[in-house]
């Protein structure tokens, strides 16, 4: 697998290192950041991008960019589902035994 790479189906194509740069202004310190607490703070971030990403379009601002939002959504499943499957394997159990 490749580094930073979700090995899940539905987030084909996402790259951590590749894409998050791209959306949220991070150092690459806080993109490569592999602790529960990081991740949470991560997740917080893309939520606010997101959130304020679909305000500008719910308003019908120019700078609003569906391209971007699509991007937002899709790191945000991509990294919400490895936060579970970390969390789930910190507790030594499958991310399937909810």
């Amino acid at each position: 697998m490749q580094d930073g790479a979700i090995s899940n189906t539905e987030d084909a194509g996402y790259v951590r290192g590749r894409d998050l740069p791209k959306l949220l202004p991070l150092w690459p310190r806080e993109i490569e950041a592999l602790r529960p607490a990081d991740h949470a703070r991560l997740l917080a971030m893309l939520r606010r991008a997101l959130r304020s990403e679909r305000l500008r379009g719910l308003s019908g601002h120019w700078t609003y960019d569906l391209a971007r939002h699509a991007q937002l959504l899709r790191a945000y499943r991509a990294e919400t589902a490895a936060h579970l499957r970390s969390s789930a394997a910190a507790q030594g159990r499958s991310p399937d035994d909810r």
